[in-house]
């Protein structure tokens, strides 16, 4: 009975609004629509909340290297709500091009948000010169850039779906460019992993967030270069774990980005504001009492 109930609730739901039903329950499904968009606009939500605050403390701050940084992550976060949102256009005739242009935006700024991080990384703990700012900006461009044409070019050029999964492993070439694009980045993490644990570690900066975050990517680039592996040789599982990395990259990707490289820096203004007041106070006399 209940079972009957709910397919009347979805035809229902099909008769009535049939874009919105396509949108909430077909091509991924539910669940998938879910556990992409909750998590994104809600971590919009959350830098809207802070960005008066935010704006104050980089006014004061003057790091270009934080400033600039976290007008990209707001542009790409942006960019990846969209994609979260329309997730029904890689299932719709006649939406091919508006989902791939869409999917090469997004997936390029994340991806420049990555190189930036890690080109940072090797600069220590604290970049703020603008000569610095410049020169990571135009490698990590250079390194996206060339990417981003590539891609295009398989896309648009030899007609490779790139951007539209589907299971039925027709397309080995796409899978075997995943693996390639999947190998360079775990390759590239697992470098920087072993660089903490050698004599080379010095040159990275001490904090154990940083070391988390390159732990998190290495492990989450190595489980996609695995599945996308499977896929191209026709295991199903493969594509359903592929499908899992995609989502939770795209859903938690920029808070642990945000966590890794921005909280730190709000959360060390306030404790120097916090210094500042106490030692204003204390030259004022405030504490004079303690001591008597």
């Amino acid at each position: 009975m209940r079972a009957l109930q709910e397919s009347l609730t979805l035809s229902s739901l099909s008769n009535s609004d049939p874009r919105f039903y396509d949108w909430l329950f077909e091509c991924h499904g539910f669940w998938h629509n879910v556990a992409l968009i909750i998590p994104s606009l809600l971590f919009i939500l959350y830098l809207s909340f802070q960005a008066k605050k935010s704006f104050s403390k980089l006014s004061h701050g003057r790091s270009y290297v934080i400033i600039a940084y976290y007008a990209c992550l707001w542009l790409v976060s942006l960019f990846n709500l969209i994609w979260c949102c329309f997730q029904a256009w890689e299932c719709t005739p006649g939406k091919e091009l508006a989902w791939n242009v869409l999917s090469l935006l997004t997936t390029s700024g994340m991806l420049f948000l990555e190189v930036s991080l890690v080109a940072f990384l090797f600069q220590g703990n604290h970049v703020s010169g603008l000569e610095a700012l410049t020169r990571t900006f135009v490698v990590s461009g250079l390194i996206v850039g060339m990417d981003f044409l590539l891609k295009a070019i398989y896309l648009f050029g030899f007609g490779i779906p790139l951007f539209i999964d589907s299971n039925d492993h027709t397309h080995q070439m796409k899978w075997n460019l995943w693996v390639v694009h999947r190998l360079v980045l775990t390759a590239v993490y697992g470098f920087i992993l072993f660089m903490y644990h050698s004599k080379w570690r010095e040159r990275l900066p001490a904090r154990p967030a940083f070391y988390n975050y390159i732990a998190i990517m290495f492990s989450t680039n190595a489980l996609a270069l695995f599945a996308c592996a499977l896929t191209g040789n026709g295991a199903s599982f493969g594509f359903w774990l592929y499908g899992a990395t995609i989502v939770c990259y795209h859903a938690f990707y920029l808070p642990l980005l945000y966590v890794t490289f921005l909280a730190d820096f709000f959360q060390e203004e306030d404790l120097h504001l916090e210094n500042v007041y106490y030692s204003e106070m204390k030259d004022a006399g405030f504490f004079d009492a303690d001591w008597e």
